[in-house]
């Protein structure tokens, strides 16, 4: 009789500890953006829209091959340096991750995604606007954002409805940078807008006085812009102090809440692009931004709805797919057409949004005001 109830516990406990096993499985979803430096602060936002929705998803509760199952943010910071990107990436790789989200820059995307690629794991970018992103024949690389063949012709063609006549053109040597301000400067020409110049700096650059000076020398009706916030601000700050009254026309790197602490009053003189809906015109962006002001106690920058929605794609692909494999995850992706905060994603062949919009803001008194919007 001994020997038959220890028998029965020993079933009993092994029950229990394989039941255990199978509730608490775990599954790694890579983030990556940087988290130091310049524009730390919208590799944080970034990072809390993807956190967001984890918490959301662990909280539902989420069942794949019969199995419940738990999602884990694997956050990781490529401080917006290609070289580290590469690192941060083979890490995800060697962590196991069943899919990423990132990274922010086109700079750092690009060559992190070969890695992606030759792992065969799902890469998708909240925010990685340079076009040759999903060129590469990776079928890995999925974005869900406009790209700068969008984004450059919009703010170009702004400027041509406003009057503007020539154009300066400075970048900041970036992937995105420079590739946004091509975009921009090849349809001002088509537009017939005279281009004075085009000067380079880099992403690092805090005085832009030289520069800024020749500019005011050329006398253009606008500048164009192609860089982040960080470098942005100071560069239309200076401007203004330097008497420049060309308006400053930028991207989605410059069109950001923080832009007002970083250009003063400057701001107001500033047109900017997204690459996406406003989140006022998001179908769900009011409830989003509630709870995410309610979850971290701090503004929308510009990217997390982005970030939350492309996890949600991903668990979509995973139910879709009824597999954690990253390869069966992968072969669910061209079939997507999941309807989220930013509207409903499907994508193309390449990976690209089938429906990109690019929104249209200027600043009156440091906030950030929806000019216009073109669905590319």
């Amino acid at each position: 009789m001994k020997k038959f109830v220890s028998a029965g516990v020993v079933a009993m406990l092994t029950c229990t500890v394989v039941a255990q096993a199978m509730a608490e499985q775990v599954f790694k979803i890579g983030h990556v953006a940087p988290l130091t430096g310049g524009i730390a602060h919208l590799g944080k936002d970034n990072e809390n829209g993807a956190r967001l929705a984890v918490e959301e998803i662990n909280a539902k509760g989420l069942t794949i091959g019969g199995q419940k199952i738990t999602l884990q943010l694997d956050p990781q910071d490529d401080a917006a340096d290609p070289r580290q990107a590469t690192q941060v990436a083979q890490k995800l790789v060697d962590d196991k991750v069943v899919a990423v989200v990132g990274h922010l820059n086109s700079g750092t995307s690009i060559p992190a995604s070969k890695i992606y690629s030759d792992a065969g794991i799902v890469q998708i970018s909240p925010s990685a606007t340079n076009p040759a992103y999903t060129q590469q024949g990776f079928k890995t690389t999925y974005r869900v954002v406009a790209t700068d063949a969008q984004q450059g012709p919009a703010l170009a063609d702004y400027a041509h409805s406003k009057g503007i006549k020539s154009v300066a053109v400075v970048d900041d040597s970036t992937a995105y940078g420079q590739g946004l301000a091509n975009e921009f400067e090849k349809k001002a020409k088509s537009l017939g807008l005279k281009v004075m110049s085009h000067d380079a700096t880099n992403d690092k650059a805090v005085d832009f006085r030289a520069i800024l000076t020749k500019i005011k020398g050329e006398n253009p009706d606008a500048i164009m812009y192609g860089g982040m916030d960080a470098t942005g601000g100071p560069f239309a700050k200076q401007a203004k102090q330097l008497g420049l009254r060309a308006k400053i026309f930028a991207g989605d790197g410059v069109c950001t809440e923080k832009l007002a602490d970083l250009a003063g009053d400057a701001t107001d003189n500033v047109v900017c692009s997204e690459a996406g809906a406003s989140l006022e015109k998001m179908p769900g962006g009011g409830a989003f931004k509630a709870k995410y002001e309610k979850r971290f106690g701090q503004p929308i920058q510009i990217y997390a709805p982005f970030t939350y929605d492309a996890v949600y794609i991903i668990a979509d692909a995973m139910k879709r797919a009824n597999s954690t494999d990253p390869a069966k995850i992968l072969a669910a992706m061209p079939a997507t057409k999941y309807t989220g905060v930013i509207g409903t994603t499907t994508f193309d062949s390449k990976g690209d949004l089938q429906h990109g919009v690019i929104s249209l803001y200027n600043y009156k008194g440091g906030k950030k005001t929806l000019l216009d919007a073109v669905e590319m």
